[in-house]
C-alpha cells in the first residue's frame, strides 16, 4: 500500500495530500488498544516507497536498505497501515537538495554511476565517496526518495494536515554540506528542518542513534533557531568521534547544541532516566514549534555495529515521552544493522505513535517472516549479557549535571523577527504543455489521487502477494 504525497513529477502543492484508500479497520489489531484515545487516522502520515527497500550498498556492507521493506511488511502484518494515512513520497528535486548541499556535490551524485566512478577518483575522494559510502546502481534515486519522505512529512506538519509524520527510510544524519559520511549521502533531516523553519520559530532535533548526529549539529551549530540534542556512544575512537559535553554550539548557537555522551552497555533504566530528565528540561526551556526525532535502531541490544543494550521498550519509551508533549512531530529512522531487530523496533514505535499495543507474537506473513526466527518469531530484542554497562551511576549523574548547567545558561525560548513565509519548496518552473502524456501529472500514478497498484497489498482475493 503506497500513495503519493504529491503527483510524481509535479510541484508539491499546499493543498491536503491524498488520503489512503483503505478505511480504518472495524476489527481490532493483533494486540489491543491502550486506554488512551487513539489518534484519528488522518492525523498520522506514513511515507514509504518500495524502491528504497530494493537499494543495495554492496556485498558485505553493513547498511541494508532491505530492512525498510522488512519494516513495511511487518507494519502491514499488524494492520497498522489501517490506522494511518499511507503515502508514497515524491522524489526530491536536485534544487531542493541544494537548499543545504552544495550544487556541485548534488550534481556529482546525480551523474556518477558504478561504471564511471573510476574516471572520477579525485572527485570521489573530494566528496568522501568510496568504501563507507559506495556508488551503487540507483544511488541518486534512493537519496531523492528517502529525502522526499522527510520533506513531505515536514510540509504536512507545517500546514496542520498531520500531527505526526513517519519516514523510516529517512534519518541519514551524518551527511555534510559537500560530502558523504557514515553511509549517508543526502541529509534529509537538515532539509526537513529547513522546511519546518519556514513556519516555526524554533525546531528541536533529537537523536537516539548510537552514533552522534554530527551532520545535523554541524548544519545548525551557529543558530538558536534549531536546538540539537544527541544521546550517543562517545569515546574509544567510536565513529564519528564528535559529540562531547564540550560541544555546545558557538556564536548565536552557543548552548543550543546539547550532547549526552554515553559509554558501552547502556541499559534501559539509565537511558530512560537521563533521556527524560534532559528532554523535560529542554522542552521547558526551548518550547519548540516542531520536533524532529531520529530513531536510529543501532542503539538496541545485539546490533552488528552497536554496543548499547537497549530493549524495544527502552528505545520506544523515548518516542512515547516526546509524543506526550503534543508538538508537531517528524519521526525518522537512522542506523540499525541487525535487520530483524530494526524492523521490530520501527514497527513497535509505529504502534507506539498510534497508541496501540501489539501482540508479542509476530503475525505470519509472506516474504520476511522467517527472518524473525532468531527470537522465536517474537516482537522483542534479547539483551547481550556479555556487554558490561560502563555507565555508572556517578558518571551519568556527572553528565546530567553538566548538561543541566549548560541549559540553565540559555535564555527562555528565543524569538525571531516577523517575516514573510517562503514557499513550501524551491522547485523549478515548467510548462506542462512541454511534457509528453506519460510525464504530465507524473504519469498514470500521478493521475490517481492515491496509489494502490492492482497487484499490491489488497485486502481481497486480488492480492497477488499471497
Amino acid at each position: 500500500l503506497t500513495a503519493p504525497a504529491c503527483p510524481r513529477g509535479a510541484p508539491r502543492q499546499s493543498e491536503p495530500a491524498a488520503a489512503s484508500p483503505l478505511q480504518a479497520s472495524k476489527g481490532s489489531l493483533p494486540g489491543r488498544c491502550s486506554g488512551r484515545m487513539a489518534p484519528s487516522k488522518d492525523r498520522i502520515s506514513y511515507f514509504y516507497d518500495a524502491d528504497v527497500g530494493t537499494s543495495y550498498y554492496g556485498n558485505n556492507h553493513p547498511m541494508k536498505p532491505h530492512r525498510l521493506a522488512m519494516t513495511h511488511h511487518l507494519v502491514l502484518s499488524y494492520d497498522l497501515h489501517k490506522r494511518m494515512e499511507v503515502y508514497r513520497p515524491r522524489p526530491s528535486y536536485p534544487v531542493e537538495l541544494s537548499q543545504f548541499h552544495s550544487e556541485d556535490y548534488v550534481d556529482f551524485l546525480s551523474k556518477i554511476t558504478p561504471d564511471t566512478q573510476h574516471e572520477h577518483l579525485k572527485q570521489m575522494q573530494q566528496y568522501n565517496l568510496g568504501e563507507d559510502c559506495p556508488i551503487f546502481d540507483g544511488l541518486f534515486e534512493f537519496c531523492r526518495l528517502y529525502t522526499g519522505g522527510s520533506i513531505d512529512g515536514a510540509v504536512r506538519l507545517n500546514h496542520g494536515l498531520s500531527d505526526i509524520a513517519i519516514n523510516w527510510s529517512g534519518g541519514l544524519h551524518h551527511a555534510k554540506k559537500s560530502e558523504a559520511s557514515g553511509f549517508c549521502y543526502i541529509n534529509d533531516l537538515v532539509l526537513a528542518i529547513l522546511e519546518l523553519l519556514k513556519h516555526h520559530a524554533r525546531v528541536l532535533y533529537i537523536d537516539i542513534d548510537i552514533h552522534h548526529g554530527d551532520g545535523v549539529e554541524e548544519a545548525f551549530y551557529l543558530t538558536d533557531r534549531v536546538m540539537t540534542v544527541s544521546f550517543h556512544k562517545f569515546g574509544d575512537m567510536f565513529f564519528p568521534g564528535t559529540g562531547s559535553l564540550r560541544d555546545v554550539g558557538t556564536n548565536g548557537g552557543k548552548y543550543y547544541s546539547v550532547n549526552v555522551p554515553l559509554r558501552d552497555g547502556m541499559d534501559d533504566h539509565g537511558f530512560k532516566a537521563i533521556f527524560k530528565s534532559v528532554m523535560q528540561k529542554v522542552m521547558d526551556m526551548y518550547s519548540p514549534g516542531a520536533v524532529v526525532l531520529q530513531c536510529g535502531a543501532d542503539s538496541l541490544a545485539a546490533d552488528r555495529l552497536g554496543c548499547f543494550n537497549l530493549s524495544l521498550d527502552g528505545h520506544a519509551d523515548c518516542v512515547k515521552f516526546i509524543k506526550r508533549f503534543n508538538v508537531p512531530l517528524l519521526v525518522t529512522g537512522g542506523g540499525g544493522y541487525t535487520k530483524s531487530n530494526v524492523a521490530r523496533c520501527w514497527t513497535y514505535e509505529t504502534a507506539a505513535l498510534l497508541d496501540v499495543t501489539l501482540s508479542t507474537d509476530i503475525p505470519q506473513h509472506d516474504f520476511y517472516y522467517e527472518y524473525y526466527s532468531d527470537v522465536d518469531y517474537k516482537l522483542k530484542v534479547v539483551p547481550t549479557l556479555s556487554i558490561e554497562n560502563l555507565n555508572t551511576k556517578d558518571y551519568l549523574q556527572e553528565v546530567k549535571q553538566q548538561v543541566m548547567e549548560n541549559l540553565r545558561a540559555l535564555e527562555h525560548a528565543p524569538g525571531v523577527a516577523m517575516h514573510e513565509v517562503p514557499p513550501d519548496t524551491m522547485l523549478p518552473d515548467f510548462d506542462e504543455d512541454d511534457l509528453n502524456a506519460d510525464e504530465r501529472y507524473g504519469g498514470q500514478l500521478g493521475r490517481d489521487r492515491v496509489v494502490a497498484r492492482d497487484d499490491e497489498f489488497y485486502d481481497s482475493d486480488r492480492d497477488q502477494d499471497h
